[in-house]
């Protein structure tokens, strides 16, 4: 929990839910829903408004990365009064373009930081697994996510491996009903909760097949019903949606997972790139 030291609670509190047992998840839900409740009030209130031990709410605190459940209220005490909002502050009228560039890339850092925060090294090493031993990896989303998923496609050529994308919901579940157990669905959706996305997850999973979810919502339905989640954690402005600002992490995962690919496949990996890079190379003047 040594990297967590420095997050923010509610951050944490995200990342980690859907490792929470029914009785934490409880404990979270009091927590996100109204966090400004929760430092007015004692440790008995919280376990007699939510019908658990003392004890109980002491091992979720602990459980989260704070020494018990004071440190936890001072932390989150921290984060409403004095939000982080240096990095994520709002566009104001009158501001020059270089000041407005810098808000934009301040906050996409920030982005990748937060997400770097929730990294689990051994979702991630699960799904690369996945990959390797796939026949087909399939790549989805819908929207912006889509956008990802093409770039996900396009990077994932280069493996060797048999890769596909769409974003049309109809090709989607056409291609998902092809699927087979030997294959693998990269499901990218920032709110997780996508019906298009989540009716390729119901199809993938009918016929077998494995699946991967990107996305910024631990408690989403997506998160909840692939065989790995992956995170991006992102904060929210005016001018500056949460979804917006996820896709640079959404693409960071994917590199992660296209050069861990590239690496594991040593040789094979560098003979597919070799060949993509001489067919390429005809487009070239």
């Amino acid at each position: 929990m040594s990297r967590f030291q420095s997050f923010p609670c509610l951050p944490r509190i995200k990342t980690m839910y859907s490792q929470f047992s029914e009785k934490e998840k409880a404990i979270a839900d009091y927590i996100l829903e109204d966090p400004q409740k929760i430092i007015h009030s004692t440790i008995n209130q919280v376990a007699d408004d939510l019908f658990v031990a003392d004890a109980t709410v002491f091992r979720f605190c602990k459980r989260i990365g704070f020494n018990g459940f004071q440190s936890m209220k001072i932390a989150l005490a921290s984060e409403i009064v004095a939000p982080i909002k240096n990095i994520h502050e709002e566009i104001q009228e009158g501001d020059s373009v270089k000041i407005i560039a810098e808000k934009v890339f301040k906050a996409n850092i920030q982005t990748l930081e937060e997400t770097l925060h929730t990294f689990s090294d051994s979702k991630m090493e699960d799904a690369i697994k996945l990959i390797l031993e796939a026949n087909v990896v399939g790549f989805y989303g819908s929207g912006g996510s889509g956008v990802i998923a093409m770039d996900a496609h396009h990077k994932f050529m280069r493996t060797g491996i048999q890769s596909m994308a769409y974003t049309d919901s109809h090709f989607q579940i056409m291609s998902a009903a092809q699927l087979t157990e030997q294959d693998v669905v990269v499901l990218i959706s920032h709110s997780g909760s996508n019906k298009d996305i989540m009716d390729v997850l119901q199809i993938a999973k009918k016929n077998g097949a494995k699946s991967i979810g990107i996305t910024n919502l631990a408690k989403s339905p997506l998160s909840q019903k692939v065989d790995i989640p992956l995170y991006t954690l992102s904060q929210e402005t005016d001018y500056r949606s949460e979804a917006l600002s996820s896709r640079i992490a959404q693409l960071s995962i994917i590199d992660s997972l296209y050069v861990n690919v590239m690496a594991r496949r040593d040789k094979f990996g560098q003979e597919s790139l070799q060949k993509m890079r001489e067919a390429i190379s005809l487009k070239k003047i």
